[in-house]
């Protein structure tokens, strides 16, 4: 295994061989994203796989405009969307989801115990904050509410679990994705998560 060093010096690499049995299965996704482009292949990809999708407000109004079965994240939480939809996925059951350690059989137990199951992928971006600053007479409560505070927390929960969770925020890596998915039987590897 070789080393990535960089400002906070030597860390663990990602190289070598990885067991394709030690890969995670993509069992269950979570789109939430502003950017919908490709969105809609991407989804029936995973669904046609059975892979489990869930999502929030405008996504998962356009996939079901799609005709795709999504979970809301509501049922997750038991929480409806509020504040105008500032507050989604800030919540336990969606970040216990991302940073359970699998294998820790703690961890396995305290999801258990709130009747609560891993995610494995999600698929976010953040809110087009700097386009929105381009636009003339912006107001300041506009360029505010453009300020995305669920999507990196996302962001944060699956990288800190890359081992077990993938995240893919632009479109443009969607179709790269999918192949992976086919190539490797619904799982994604080790260097991708990473």
């Amino acid at each position: 295994s070789r080393s990535v060093r960089g400002a906070g010096g030597p860390r663990p690499g990602i190289g070598g061989a990885e067991d394709p049995a030690r890969m995670p299965q993509i069992q269950r996704a979570l789109l939430s994203v502003s950017d919908k482009r490709s969105l809609v292949p991407l989804a029936a990809g995973l669904a046609a796989r059975g892979v489990e999708l869930i999502s929030t407000g405008g996504t998962a109004h356009v996939l079901r405009a799609a005709g795709l079965a999504v979970t809301d994240v509501a049922a997750l939480t038991g929480v409806p969307e509020m504040l105008d939809g500032r507050v989604k996925t800030l919540h336990p059951a969606v970040h216990a989801g991302l940073l359970a350690v699998r294998g820790n059989a703690e961890h396995a137990r305290q999801l258990a115990a709130q009747g609560l199951r891993p995610l494995d992928l999600v698929v976010v971006n953040l809110y087009p904050f700097e386009a929105t600053l381009e636009k003339p007479d912006l107001r300041l409560e506009e360029a505010i509410e453009q300020i995305d505070i669920g999507g990196p927390a996302l962001l944060r929960s699956a990288a800190k679990n890359f081992e077990a969770v993938a995240v893919v925020v632009d479109p443009d890596d969607y179709g790269r994705v999918q192949a992976e998915l086919a190539e490797r039987g619904g799982r994604l590897s080790r260097r991708t998560r990473f």
